[in-house]
This record gives C-alpha cells, structure tokens and sequence, in this order.
C-alpha cells in the first residue's frame, strides 16, 4: 500500500470520506451545535476526522480516544502534518473510556458509527455519563443495526440481505471459522454487538440520560424513506427495516 509522509494512502482515502461525512453527521442530528469554547470528547474517534472538523468550528479542547492503535497513529500524525495549531487543543489516546479521567469535564461528548459495535453499550455509556459536565450533551448517530438487511458489516460473509438473521450463529461461526487463522467463538468477536432498536431505546431510557431526540432511519436515501413507510405500516417489521440512530441525550 502506498504512503504519503507516514500516513498509509488507504487510511488517507479513509480520513477524507469521514471528513465529507462530518456536515451530514450534524445534519441528521437537527443541526450543528455552537461549539466554541466548549470542551469536547469523541468516543470512537477513528481517524480523527469529527474531532479536526470540531477544532475548526472553535472548540476550547477536543480529546478523541479510540481503541484502535492503526487509527490513533494516523490522527496524531494528521495533527503533526496538517493542524500544528491545533497540537494544544487536540489530543488523541489508543485508551478504553474507562481507563481515562473520570473527572467530569466534558460540556459535549460525540460518537460517530460507533455504538453499533461497542460489546457492553450500557458500561459504555455509564463512563460517559460520568465524565459529562451537568446539562452536557452527547451527540450520537450510528448504524447499520445489526437486524438491518446489512447489519452485519458484511463480516459474517452472508451473500444475502437478512442472510445473518436467519442463519444460526453457529453456523455462521463454523463456516467463518474454516477459512480463518484466528477463530471466533461467538458474533461478538466479529466486532457487532447485535442489539437491536429496542434494545438501543431501552438502554439509553435506562441510562440516567434525558433522551432529548431519538431519530431512526435519518437520510434522504430512499431507500431509507421506504424504509420507513414499510415500518409505519407494518410495525412488526421495524426491527428489520431500522437501519440508523441519530441521538441526542443530556445529563
């Protein structure tokens, strides 16, 4: 693969289509919020994109973490090469939430195509809560749901729309694993957590968070807006035809 600098091509390609996307994150979520002065953290930062983009938009701080060391590298790096002026506002850690300060010192928290993947989402947002400024916000928009038609990422290597929520898990291990080096023991291992709609409206009602929007299937794909109609009139089949989640909550 080739590398421009220190930063692989691919993960350049990579970084400049979450930066495209960083205007439509807001959009869905009704609109961008003020951000200047405010201190903000990113969970599941990735490449460091929504972080750059809040920095530009006059943010105090911006701290994104992530677990993922391939991704943390490129965004320090991105910030040495192209923001030197923002090496004093923006900060990038390969930490789990838990591991950071617990003290409460965000006025916002951002997570970006990220809760769909997290194993312990309820943990997850408990740590959030804790680092959360009273009145704070989070903003968070995600998906595909796993019971989507591609819920799956494409990682259970299902050919067919639905393909890996009618098939057993077990078999969809067996098969996977036949072609793998390092085996799996469950869906989990494949980095989707399974939680459906209902799950996602009951943890975050049971979070200690004020649900202030709850969104789903936000897009003008439509693809999505049939979508929408499909679950509207036949509410038995939501679960299936619930492809995102755009949130807000407040401590």
């Amino acid at each position: 693969m080739k590398k421009s600098g220190n930063i692989n091509e691919y993960d350049l390609l990579y970084f400049n289509r979450r930066i495209f996307r960083t205007e439509i994150f807001w959009n869905r979520l009704g609109e961008k919020p003020d951000l200047t002065d405010k201190v903000i953290l990113d969970v599941g930062c990735g490449h460091g994109a929504l972080c750059f983009s809040m920095a530009l938009g006059g943010a105090k701080k911006v701290v994104g973490v992530d677990i993922d060391a391939n991704r943390i590298a490129f965004a320090k790096e991105y910030l040495r090469l192209h923001y030197p002026q923002f090496s004093k506002i923006v900060e990038f850690h390969r930490i789990d939430l838990k591991d950071y300060s617990k003290e409460a010192q965000f006025d916002y928290m951002v997570s970006e195509d990220t809760f769909e993947h997290i194993i312990d989402l309820p943990e997850m947002i408990k740590e959030m809560r804790l680092r959360l400024k009273p009145g704070g916000l989070i903003y968070t928009g995600f998906g595909p749901l796993y019971n989507d038609f591609y819920g799956d990422h494409k990682r259970t290597k299902c050919i067919v729309p639905w393909g890996h929520v009618v098939c057993a898990d077990e078999k969809i291990i067996k098969r996977l694993n036949k072609k793998r080096e390092t085996p799996i023991q469950s869906i989990y291992d494949l980095g989707l957590n399974k939680l459906s709609l209902a799950d996602y409206r009951k943890i975050f009602q049971d979070s200690g968070l004020k649900i202030v929007s709850f969104k789903v299937n936000v897009s003008r794909n439509l693809i999505l807006r049939l979508f929408s109609l499909i679950s509207f009139i036949l509410p038995f089949l939501k679960e299936y035809f619930a492809h995102n989640i755009y949130a807000i909550l407040k401590k």
